[in-house]
């Protein structure tokens, strides 16, 4: 069975280079029908917080995430915290210790910064020289850690699903700490030891940990485990080709629910920055699971476009039935309808109905108010209301359709005939289709504020 994870660290938010590791793990294990874990890697406990964690957690409830083991959940492998399984890490640093895998070390702090000061001044990257290697120290050496013993000779090579095939020489390791001495582990033996509690078959994950994969391939093999297979995801880019950050706009995870994104809109964004199916943009979540495969996951890094997830927001809230555009809002259906033709995200149409609909008369813009509502507009205005009212009854398009002819009969274009209107009924000259709206407002609510705006320039 496909086992796969997503490790994050409670040390901030959900953000989208972590979001989209979850998703490609996520659709990979609901494709094969196996099993998606979520565990939290809390061992830098200076930094990370109660906080951080729910705001992970909230992050991948909202985006639909859904995880078969791990925080909430439950399940057969837990705790999934890491800070609460320190046993665990001890008992399989004692096995590697025992088959002279691994080995105490009790040196200093300053001792090793002398050394690596030596390294410098002779212009050669510091390698720790394994000088505890073999002293045998006994567990309880007061400050002991414990290293890992890396072969001398040799290399190892592994076959990335993204990046291909990558070879690394065991010379170019070091006996790196894997516990330390307070019993917390270090982040390579800490992944690898639960990867094998947990039964992971796949570790997919950004391609900044593949420097940690030929160490922690030497574990998985020290400690007689199948080696998972492995698939690096390129790092996301902000437009200037730097690594995404704060400063090229929301990049939290729930700043993008906060500002009226769909969850599968962003799923769908995030999918297709750095995946491909053809010519294809927008999926449903059905169709990624159906079609997502490693093959077509690109080796270069994407590049963030905020105007590009905007419209396929847009997309997204188009093809979004009006109620549940309704449920999502908190506006009823008929206005969730008017305005899915237009809005770009779920904030401009709880935005529009705070505007045009709730309030008793419209919030006037005023550079609409003195173009269309003048003195030379007022007879227009006037008649379009004696139209209002005789035809409202009959529906939006025959309301429309007496405008036209109206305006024919006055060598206009409808516009300038219906923009003074739509001034008077919404306020301002962009809004949702205006005939749709003046039957949703009610005749008197209508008429009411045409009444208003022709007070304006009596």
């Amino acid at each position: 069975m496909v086992r796969v994870r997503f490790a994050p660290s409670p040390t901030g938010y959900l953000h989208i280079g972590g979001a989209r590791a979850a998703l490609f793990n996520w659709l990979w294990a609901r494709k094969n029908k196996g099993k998606f874990v979520l565990r939290v890697e809390d061992t830098d406990q200076s930094r990370s917080t109660q906080e951080s964690e729910q705001a992970i957690i909230d992050g991948m409830k909202w985006l639909g995430l859904d995880w078969d083991e791990g925080p909430v959940v439950g399940g057969p492998h837990a705790p999934y915290f890491q800070m609460q399984r320190l046993a665990t890490y001890e008992k399989h640093a004692e096995a590697l210790i025992a088959k002279g895998k691994a080995y105490r070390c009790d040196c200093t702090k300053e001792e090793l910064d002398r050394l690596r000061e030596q390294a410098a001044k002779e212009k050669r990257g510091f390698k720790y020289p394994g000088t505890c290697r073999n002293k045998n120290l006994l567990k309880g050496t007061p400050g002991a850690v414990v290293r890992f013993r890396m072969p001398d000779e040799g290399a190892t090579t592994f076959r990335d699903l993204v990046k291909g095939e990558i070879t690394v020489s065991h010379k170019d390791l070091q006996d790196e700490v894997i516990l330390r001495a307070d019993g917390v582990p270090l982040y390579n033996f800490g992944a690898v030891v639960d990867d094998i509690e947990m039964g992971i078959t796949m570790v997919a994950r950004g391609d900044d940990h593949v420097v940690n994969t030929p160490r922690q391939i030497l574990m998985y093999q020290a400690l007689d485990y199948p080696v998972p297979v492995f698939a690096h995801l390129p790092m996301i880019l902000g437009a200037d080709k730097q690594r995404l950050s704060k400063r090229h706009g929301a990049v939290s995870v729930l700043q993008y629910r906060d500002d009226g994104y769909l969850p599968g809109a962003l799923i769908n964004y995030l999918a297709r920055l750095g995946w491909s199916h053809g010519d294809q943009e927008i999926f449903t979540i059905e169709e990624l699971i159906e079609k997502f495969d490693w093959a077509h996951v690109g080796a270069t890094a994407g590049v963030f476009n905020p105007q590009k997830l905007e419209w396929v927001n847009q997309q997204w809230i188009h093809r979004t039935p009006p109620a549940e555009l309704a449920k999502q809002t908190g506006v009823p259906a008929e206005f969730a309808a008017l305005m899915r033709e237009r809005a770009r995200n779920l904030n401009e149409i709880r935005d529009a109905w705070r505007a045009y609909m709730a309030p008793d008369l419209p919030a006037y813009d005023d550079k609409a108010v003195a173009k269309h509502l003048t003195k030379e507009t007022r007879p227009l205005l006037l008649e379009a209301r004696g139209l209002i009212e005789r035809t409202f009854a009959q529906g939006a398009q025959p309301m429309e359709h007496a405008f036209r002819t109206l305006a024919e009969q006055k060598g206009l274009g409808l516009g300038k005939l219906a923009q003074p209107v739509r001034v008077a009924v919404t306020g301002t000259t962009v809004s949702p289709p205006l005939f749709e709206t003046i039957a949703l407002l009610g005749k008197d609510r209508s008429l009411r504020r045409i009444d208003a705006a022709l007070e304006k320039v009596k």
